[in-house]
């Protein structure tokens, strides 16, 4: 069996990225896997440890930081910290499956600094930054404030997706679904 390999999707809001990595999930030839994510934030109704999320105090979080376990990690805000443990991305690979990650950008960055050609990084765009303000009014969930610091974010992001393995832009989704699968297949296999 084959050791797995690692995929990177990063992109700005909006941009269709987890609508692309739920298309391209059960595609058994891609034999991909999400990581669960560690984060200090309580669970939610319904959400179990080690299958949502690996919960953690913000305590256990930072000496984990010190023991270097996490491939990437922020603190969103005082004290809510969210991350990627190696060694989560570990036990998926040594089940043959390749882990996909949906990360933001500096993020995406970083793991593939870390594990270089073991991983795959993809940078999703929008055609414009009209569009992605069009995709961002249309659906109907952020208020304008909101939208114009994701549009603000989404420039800077958008500037770092040369540091990416690879870009596809989503103008048409069934297109970029196609690109991205087929990225994913040549790498892994």
């Amino acid at each position: 069996m084959k050791t797995g390999k690692l995929i990177i999707i990063s992109a700005p809001s909006g941009t269709g990225k987890s609508t692309i990595i739920n298309r391209i999930i059960d595609d058994e030839q891609l034999r991909l896997e999400f990581s669960i994510s560690a984060t200090t934030r309580p669970p939610r109704t319904g959400e179990e440890d080690g299958v949502n999320y690996y919960f953690m105090t913000p305590e256990q979080f930072r000496k984990e930081i010190e023991d270097d376990a996490f491939a990437e990690y922020q603190e969103v805000y005082q004290g809510r910290y969210y991350g990627t443990l190696k060694r989560e991305i570990e036990r998926i690979n040594a089940n043959g499956k390749n882990v996909i990650l949906d990360l933001d950008v500096l993020g995406g960055i970083n793991v593939k600094n870390l594990y270089g050609d073991h991983a795959l990084s993809i940078f999703i765009a929008p055609p414009s930054i009209d569009v992605l303000r069009d995709r961002l009014v249309n659906r109907g969930t952020d208020s304008m404030e909101d939208i114009e610091n994701r549009l603000n974010k989404a420039e800077f992001e958008i500037e770092h997706g040369v540091y990416f393995d690879e870009k596809v832009i989503n103008d048409v989704l069934d297109d970029a679904v196609e690109q991205v699968r087929k990225l994913i297949f040549d790498f892994v296999n």
